[in-house]
C-alpha cells in the first residue's frame, strides 16, 4: 500500500499546527506510519496463511479464522492511521478556501491565510475534535475484538462447519508487542489532541478577554 498521500497530508497540516499538533504530527508519522510500513505490514500480511487447525474439513479452518479475526489486525491499524489522519484535511481545505478567495478578489483579506484564528480556529478544534473521538473508537474496537489486547496462542472452534471442536494455531502470537506499541501510541495521541484543544481554547480567550474589557469600559 502506497503511503505518499498521508505523508503529504502530515507535512501539510504541519505548516499550520501549533507546537503541540506537531508533536502529533510526529509521533503518528514516526511511531505509527514508519513501524507500520518496515514492520507491522510484513509480519501480519501473511496471517491467514499461517493460520493452521489440526483438521482438513474444507471450510472449516476459513470459518475459524473468520471468527476469531473478524478484522485483521493490519487492517485495522490501517484503518485507524487513516480515519485519525484525515480529519486535518478539513484545516487543509480551510486554508486553501481562504487562499482561493484572494485569489478570486484579486486582493489580501487575511494577513496570514494559515493563521489559525476565526473560522480556521473552529476548524481546527473540531478536527482535533474528531481525531480524538477516532482514537477512542478503534480502542474500543481492538479491545472489542482481541479480548483485551490478548492473542492467544492456541484457540477451541467449533463453528457448525467443524465436525467436533478443533485446535487452532494462531501465526505469531507473541508479535502481539506491536498491537501494544499501537495502543501506546494511540493513548499518547489521545492526550495530545486535548491537550492542544485546551492550548487553544485558553489562548483565545486570554486574546480575547482584553478586547471585551476595552469594550465594555467604552
Amino acid at each position: 500500500m502506497s503511503w505518499a498521500f498521508l505523508c503529504d497530508l502530515l507535512s501539510g497540516v504541519n505548516k499550520y499546527s501549533t507546537g503541540i499538533g506537531r508533536i502529533w504530527v510526529a509521533v503518528v508519522f514516526i511511531f505509527c506510519l514508519l513501524v507500520y510500513v518496515a514492520a507491522a505490514e510484513n509480519i501480519w500480511k501473511h496471517e491467514y496463511d499461517e493460520f493452521e487447525c489440526n483438521i482438513k474439513q474444507p471450510g472449516c479452518e476459513n470459518v475459524c479464522f473468520d471468527h476469531f479475526f473478524p478484522v485483521s489486525h493490519i487492517r485495522l491499524w490501517a484503518l485507524q492511521l487513516i480515519m485519525a489522519s484525515t480529519p486535518s484535511l478539513l484545516v487543509v481545505f480551510h486554508v486553501a478556501s481562504r487562499e482561493n478567495r484572494e485569489k478570486h478578489h484579486n486582493q489580501k483579506l487575511y494577513r496570514n491565510p494559515g493563521n489559525i484564528d476565526g473560522g480556521l480556529l473552529c476548524t481546527y478544534l473540531i478536527s482535533l475534535i474528531l481525531k480524538t473521538g477516532f482514537e477512542i473508537v478503534f480502542l474500543v474496537l481492538f479491545d472489542k475484538l482481541y479480548n483485551g489486547f490478548k492473542i492467544p496462542h492456541l484457540v477451541k472452534c467449533d463453528i457448525k462447519l467443524c465436525p467436533n471442536t478443533v485446535d487452532c494455531y494462531i501465526s505469531k502470537p507473541t508479535e502481539i508487542i506491536f498491537l501494544y506499541f499501537l495502543v501506546a501510541t494511540s493513548c499518547l495521541c489521545i492526550v495530545l489532541n486535548p491537550s492542544e484543544l485546551s492550548y487553544l481554547i485558553f489562548k483565545y480567550s486570554i486574546k480575547c478577554y482584553p478586547k471585551r474589557h476595552v469594550n465594555k469600559q467604552q
